[in-house]
Parts: C-alpha cells; sequence; structure tokens
C-alpha cells in the first residue's frame, strides 16, 4: 500500500500544472546617453527587456533577453539578483541574456566603479538608466508571478532561415583566416564566398493553455546587425522580426540570439539600409515556419528539470593586472580603451578569485534549453545538437560577457580578430564541451 501511495503520489506531482507569467519594460534609454559606440540622439525602434516566469516546478524559473549589446560581470548579475528577487527564486534559476545589437547600450557596473574611482563613472553607458530598466523589471516579473496563467501544452517546431547567417572567418589555403566577413560586407568578392559552418535553424519553444499561446521564444544563431552607428536606438533585424511575429499572433515573443559568435549577415548584406527589413523578414519567415510546424505535447510540473553547471574558464594569457590597471589610470588614454580595460581587468580578478560562470539547462519534456555566457562560437550550439540528437537542443547565447569571445583552440592559430577579443585562453573549449555534455545529460 506504501509502494501505491507513493506512486500516486509521484503521479500527481508530474501532473500537477506549471504556471506561466510573462513581462515585458521599455529598456531604451533617454536622448543623450552613451550606446555601445555613439551618443544617442534619437530612437528608430524601441528597445525592450522582456521574458518569461515558470512557475510550479520548485523554486521558480525566470528567463529573459534584453535588447542591448552586453551585460557582463556585475551588470549580469545585477540584473539577475533583481529578477531572482521580483520572483522570489534563487539567481542560480535566472537566465539572462542580451540579443547584442550594436546601437543599444552595455552595462557593466563593475567596470564603471573602477572607472568612477577616477573621476569617468557614468560616461560609458547610462548608469543611472540602466538601474531604473532593472528595477522595472523586477517589478514586472513580480507581477508576471502574480497574473501567471496554468499551462496545459508546450509546443516546440523549427524553421529554416534562408540567406541570413553566413560564418565570418574565410581561412585560406594555409588554414588561417583570410578574410573576415562582418556583418556588413562591401566586397562583392567576400560576400561570394559560402557561407562556411552555421546554424541555419531557428527553434521555437511555445507554451499554450488550451488552444490559447500564452507566450513564443524564438532561438537563432547570428550576429544581429544590419548596419549601425546610427546613434539612433534600434533593436535590428532580428527584433524587428520578433516585434513582426507578435504583431502577428498576438502572442508574447520573447528572443534570444545563439551561439553566434562567428556568425554575421555579412554574406547576405552589404550594408545598405533596405537590408534590415529584407533580413527581418527572413528571420521572420522562418519564425513563421517554426510555428506552423510545431508540435504539441501534455506539459506538467514533472516535465520540467532544472540543471545549473559552474565553469571555470582559463584566462588568456596575454591578459596582465599590471598593464590593465594602468590603462584605466592613464587620463590620456581614449575613454572607450579605458572602459574595455576596466571591464577585462574585472573579469581577470573574478577569474583569480575562481568565481565560477553558469551554464544552465531548462528540460520541458524532449526540448532542451541551454543558456551559455560569452560570445560563443556557433560550433558549441552544433556540439550541443550533437549530444542529444534525439533531443530538441535550443541555444541562448551571450549571457555574461565578462569573458568576450569563446573561440575554439584552433582558432589562435587561425588567427582573425576574434581571439584577439577573447579573455579566455583555447584551453577554454574542452572545459565548455565538458560543461555542455553534463548540462544535457544531467537533464
Amino acid at each position: 500500500a506504501a509502494v501505491i501511495n507513493f506512486l500516486i503520489l509521484c503521479l500527481a506531482v508530474s501532473a500537477a500544472p506549471v504556471r506561466l507569467g510573462t513581462f515585458e519594460v521599455d529598456a531604451t534609454p533617454p536622448l543623450g546617453s552613451p550606446l555601445a559606440y555613439d551618443t544617442m540622439t534619437g530612437v528608430d525602434l524601441p528597445l525592450s527587456c522582456r521574458g518569461i516566469v515558470l512557475l510550479g516546478a520548485g523554486d521558480p524559473i525566470v528567463l529573459a533577453a534584453i535588447d542591448w549589446i552586453g551585460l557582463s560581470n556585475d551588470g549580469h548579475l545585477e540584473f539577475r539578483k533583481a529578477l531572482a528577487k521580483g520572483a522570489s527564486t534563487r539567481v542560480e534559476r535566472v537566465a539572462m541574456h542580451t540579443l547584442h545589437q550594436h546601437d543599444a547600450p552595455r552595462c557593466d557596473f563593475s567596470a564603471d566603479a573602477l572607472l568612477a574611482k577616477h573621476g569617468m563613472g557614468g560616461k560609458n553607458f547610462n548608469v543611472a538608466h540602466a538601474r531604473k530598466v532593472i528595477a522595472s523589471v523586477a517589478a514586472a516579473v513580480a507581477k508576471a508571478v502574480e497574473t501567471a496563467e496554468p499551462v496545459s501544452h508546450l509546443g516546440i517546431g523549427a524553421g529554416e532561415v534562408q540567406m541570413v547567417a553566413s560564418n565570418r572567418r574565410i581561412l585560406g589555403p594555409d588554414g588561417t583566416v583570410q578574410h573576415v566577413r562582418f556583418t556588413a560586407t562591401s566586397d562583392p568578392a567576400i560576400r561570394a564566398f559560402p557561407a562556411g559552418t552555421i546554424d541555419s535553424r531557428l527553434c521555437l519553444i511555445t507554451f499554450w493553455k488550451g488552444e490559447q499561446a500564452l507566450a513564443a521564444l524564438s532561438y537563432y544563431a547570428t550576429h544581429p546587425q544590419s548596419y549601425y552607428r546610427t546613434g539612433l536606438a534600434n533593436p535590428d533585424f532580428p527584433g524587428m522580426a520578433r516585434n513582426q511575429r507578435e504583431k502577428e499572433t498576438g502572442v508574447p515573443h520573447i528572443h534570444f540570439t545563439g551561439a553566434g559568435g562567428n556568425i554575421g549577415a555579412g554574406k547576405w548584406n552589404d550594408g545598405a539600409k533596405e537590408n534590415r527589413q529584407i533580413l527581418a523578414d527572413r528571420v521572420a519567415a522562418g519564425m513563421k515556419a517554426a510555428w506552423e510546424a510545431t508540435a504539441r505535447e501534455p506539459l506538467g510540473s514533472g516535465d520540467v528539470h532544472w540543471v545549473v553547471e559552474p565553469v571555470l574558464l582559463p584566462v588568456g594569457t596575454h591578459l596582465k593586472e599590471e598593464t590593465l590597471a594602468a590603462v584605466v589610470e592613464v587620463e590620456t588614454e581614449p575613454l572607450e580603451k579605458r572602459y574595455l580595460a576596466a571591464k577585462v581587468l574585472t573579469w581577470l580578478r573574478r577569474c583569480q578569485r575562481q568565481e565560477p560562470l553558469e551554464l544552465s539547462c531548462l528540460a520541458l519534456r524532449q526540448a532542451r534549453i541551454l543558456h551559455m555566457p560569452g560570445e560563443l562560437f556557433v560550433e558549441y550550439q552544433l556540439y550541443a545538437q550533437e549530444i542529444r540528437p534525439r533531443a530538441f537542443v535550443a541555444v541562448a547565447g551571450y549571457g555574461d560577457l565578462g569573458p568576450g569571445y569563446i573561440t575554439l583552440a584552433r582558432s589562435f592559430a587561425e588567427g582573425g580578430y576574434e581571439p584577439r577579443d577573447s579573455f579566455v585562453s583555447g584551453a577554454a573549449e574542452q572545459i565548455m564541451r565538458h560543461a555542455i555534455e553534463d548540462a544535457l545529460r544531467g537533464s
């Protein structure tokens, strides 16, 4: 009888309803604020921070994405702490990502604090606005918890995105980088090279209450720029595609940029302004195809699992604390260089303190959503899919951008600019691969 009662209890827990709440706040800074590379002079399209809260499967789970270029170090941590507080959950059950648009702000409170000691605080991003957005998101998360609705079904679907992604690293006969095909490439000869290693699949995960879709989450790997340095805040073509699909379906839509560190639209984009809408339409078509291909299955609390893998990455051998500290302190150095030095110095000291990054995985029946730090090469996303070939694996990149690019070990010998902008060594590849394996197999 005890065994039977236990089994009945297990079945009841597994069948218990999951609830879901959505949230969205405006994340557009005021005029005159610093964007990533320029002072903001206007708004092309508003920026947003949006996400979901999942309830009923242990402590609440929060997934969020913001239309900013990056959150690093304490910038990333402060967002997660606030979202955790809003949902009454633990920080390790919050996944916070940026889409990485370039006409958008950055946020790193720890780097700003270092610069503030030398009278340069608040010069690289609007600190007061960033904290206002954090407070607004935390309040929106709390409201999402209160208004959460029961989820009856999970939907999964995939669609091909045509003529958007292409690999940026074009190798020559000697195996080194011959050309870097940036997100806007004016040279037709460089655009003519094959697309190279990409992931053309867009993954879509939806949550349903009967026949009503409650939220849609999409995942696609590419740098999200068509053109930038306009001074006009905008979410660029992935954000436009997301907004378009949300308007068409009436369903809250949250988009995540996948492992797009070495992926961009350069093969299909010469930088002409009309290409922004063309690229947005192509991504939206992939989203629509994934929506139409969606298959639904019942979802209970026993189908939801959360796994966290702490990751200690080896710091880049080229990083020297005394050199970085000197750049931060020298008043004649350019502001952008001083900010980068402060950001990297923060990362270096985190590594010295053995503070791990977190890689997390949300399991929803046969679906797996992998939440990754850094600016990852697409090979990590493809590897994750290989680990669980029978699962539906979606990848969200651009979590904590403290480590910068996370390339492959061979990338350093191949050359190109990404290894130079990486703050970890080539030994990070095997550590990341093991963490991906553990997260996927543990979920």
